[in-house]
This record gives C-alpha cells, structure tokens and sequence, in this order.
C-alpha cells in the first residue's frame, strides 16, 4: 500500500520550509519513524520520518526546493521489500552538471561491517553544513559510529593550518590557483539573521551604554560553593546564572527595558523572557529561558546547559527559539574585551557581556587587582532614556558587585 509522506504543519508565522537533505534514495529500505528528510526553516532544522516500513518508492521534490505545508514530499511502499538495483533521487540541473566533477562516494568509508550507515542522519546533516569529509573523523561509538560530540571534537582540533586542505586554500601552489572564488548559498538560518539585524538598524534608534564590573565578590561566592552547588544539583555554578537573575532584577525596577514597541504603542511585559545567545554549527541562535524570575540559579544552568548541547545538535525545537523580552550575548567567551551587541526585534534592549581580565582597580585609596568586565547595553532610544539604560546597567554592576543584593531583594 502506498503511503504518502507530506510537510508537516510548520511552526506559527513559518511559511515555508527548504529540503535540505534526502537520507533515503528510491528503492531503499526504511523504518517506521527513521529521518527521510530534514527540512530547514528560518530557525530550525526539522526531521520528517516515514510514517510507515517499508520502501521509498518515489521522491516528489529536490534538494533545495521551497515547500510548504502538507506538500507531498515522497510516497513509500509500506511493508515492500527492498529491490537489488536503486534510482537516483531527483536531481538539480547544477547537480547534474556537477556530477562528473565531483568526489567518490563516502558511503563505503562510514559503512561498519554489516554495510549499515555509521552516520546518524543528524551527523549526516551536521558533516554537509560544515563541509567536513566523514572519513577524517574518527567514530568513538559503536562499531565505529560516529557521534555528534566526534564531529564538535573534530572542529575544535582543526586549524588553518592544522588541515592540509586549508592550507592548499590560503596558500596556493601556482599561479593559476592565486585568484580562486567559491559562491556558496546562504542557509536560512543565516539569511534570516542578515534581515533581522539590518531591521533592527533600520527600525529602531540603537544607542549602546558601557560600564565595568568587578567580579570578585561573585568569583569568591561561587569557588565556595561550587562543589557544593555541583554535588546538590548536578549541574556547575557558572557567571551566567549570575548574569541572568541580575538582569531579572534591573528588569523588574526598569520595565521599559523588557518592553517592545508594536506602531504607536509601547508593550509592556510582566514577565520575563530572556533570551541567552548561543554560537551553533549554523549560525547564532537564541534560546529563551522562560518565566526566569521563578528559576532557581540551578535551574537556569541546567537550562543554559540543555541549550547548548541542543545547539551544537540542531535540535532547538521553535518553541525554544521563540519569543523572549530581553536578550544575553556573552561575547566574552570567544575573547572579546568589549562590543556594541545589536538588537534583537522586537526586543528594545540587549547586555553584552565580554572576557573577564586581571585590571587595577582603586579600593580605599588603593590599587589592587580584581578581575573586571566590560559590560555593554544596548538600546532602542525611541522609548528608552539615556537616564534609564544607564541605571538599567548600574543596578547589573551593583548586583555582580554583591551578589547578596539578589538574595535580598535591594
């Protein structure tokens, strides 16, 4: 009997979606609920399983092809078996035209000794994006699989000049290969990111306010506790938990700054939202942590924990990605002593965090060192005062200063 596989109800104001990858050809065997195809959105990639066994008999659609919901993808033969020889999927013209160009197949060197695919379809797709060859990696789950965490390993070791590849890009061996270009397609997740910072540029006033934080205080608190914090909740104390509570606090004496702007009318919000940017293997992403003024410092490392690891998978669901009254980027993490972040629409503030430094600070008439940070804010100046930012960032500094001030309530 023939199945029909379509696109699923896309997330809300998602219109449409992009097939991204086919993990099955005509004539191959699938499983009930496997991945036949991941279609990415402006946010996220989605998987879409066979509803059914059996085997694919026609794919409806190409790589690359916009498709909206409840469009037919693909049809498969539930409980067929499956055929010696296979057809090739559809295939792009430019593919076409690429076909005699390009590499061996793959599939023999990422294949354990059963023939099964060692690639997960989530590596699968993560190896394409990041335009890795599978056989430099070396699997460390069973049978040789490849994991996810080998792929993130595998990144984190290559270098410019660590990989010969890279190398032959940036250094040439004659002539004829000095001046050499390669187009490649913005995702859309990337595309997406473009639009929405050029909005923000052109539909709000961003003006951004600096100051300094000493965190020694905080430093101090948490090398007390942590391994206490570690062993009761099975998660590491870490600055953003502190960050983010103290941002609830100047929030709630600053609701202008957790507001948006909707035409003439500014939006108020009695909740907070925040949103904590995080670096992805496709681009910047931003989780939000909901309802944070009733989240226990625990819980929001735990939550920040989860999204990071969901980020690096791709597995941010849209609901996580969505909505969000204020926004985190820690700049700080990759090295920077100190930024203007951007604005997140509808989003009317951001606070930038960067690396933390040994500098000389003035303590009762005298210098010492204490580990600083630079903080930045920025705003949208049409329904935030210059006054009210610039306390907005005291009350944080004040906070990070003595953390007991968010215990206290002052």
């Amino acid at each position: 009997m023939s199945t029909e596989v379509r696109v699923p109800t896309l997330p809300e104001s998602v219109s449409d979606a992009t097939v991204l990858t086919w993990h099955k050809k005509p004539g191959e065997a699938i499983a009930r609920d496997e991945n036949l195809v991941d279609l990415e959105t402006d946010k996220v990639v989605l998987e879409v399983p066979s509803p059914v066994a059996g085997v694919v008999a026609d794919l409806k659609v190409e790589e690359g092809a916009v498709v909206t919901a409840d469009e037919l993808l693909a049809v498969v033969e539930a409980g067929a078996a499956a055929p010696g020889p296979t057809t090739e999927p559809p295939t792009s013209p430019e593919k076409v035209a690429d076909s005699a160009a390009e590499a061996p197949p793959v599939a023999a060197a990422v294949a354990d000794d059963d023939g099964d695919q060692v690639l997960t379809p989530a590596v699968r797709r993560l190896v394409k994006e990041m335009d890795i060859d599978p056989r430099k990696i070396k699997g460390t789950g069973k049978n040789g699989r490849i994991l996810k965490s080998d792929v993130m390993a595998f990144l984190d070791q290559q270098s410019s000049t660590d990989d010969p590849d890279l190398r032959a890009a940036v250094a040439p061996t004659n002539a004829m290969d000095a001046r050499q270009e390669k187009r490649v397609p913005m995702t859309r997740l990337r595309a997406r990111i473009a639009e929405r910072l050029l909005e923000a540029q052109q539909n709000a006033a961003i003006l951004t306010t600096f100051n300094e934080v000493n965190l020694k205080a905080a430093m101090d608190l948490r090398a007390r506790h942590k391994d206490a914090f570690e062993k009761a909740h099975d998660v590491r104390l870490g600055f953003m938990s502190f960050f983010v509570k103290a941002a609830v606090e100047a929030l709630k004496k600053f609701p202008v700054v957790n507001a948006s702007v909707d035409g003439n009318d500014i939006v108020y919000h009695n909740f907070f939202d925040i949103g904590v940017a995080v670096g992805s293997p496709r681009g910047l992403v931003v989780p939000i942590l909901r309802n944070v003024d009733q989240m226990s410092f625990a819980q929001v490392e735990d939550t920040i924990r989860s999204f990071g690891q969901k980020a690096k998978e791709g597995s941010l669901s849209y609901e996580e990605l969505s909505g969000g009254t204020f926004t985190i980027s820690n700049g700080g993490v990759f090295g920077s002593m100190l930024s203007t972040p951007i604005l997140n629409p509808p989003q009317s503030a951001i606070l930038g965090m960067h690396n933390i430094v040994d500098r000389p600070v003035v303590e009762n008439g005298e210098i010492v060192i204490r580990p600083v940070m630079y903080l930045a804010l920025s705003y949208d100046h049409r329904i935030i005062d210059g006054r009210e930012a610039v306390q907005f960032l005291v009350t944080i500094k004040q906070c990070m200063e003595d953390p007991a001030r968010m215990l206290l309530g002052i």
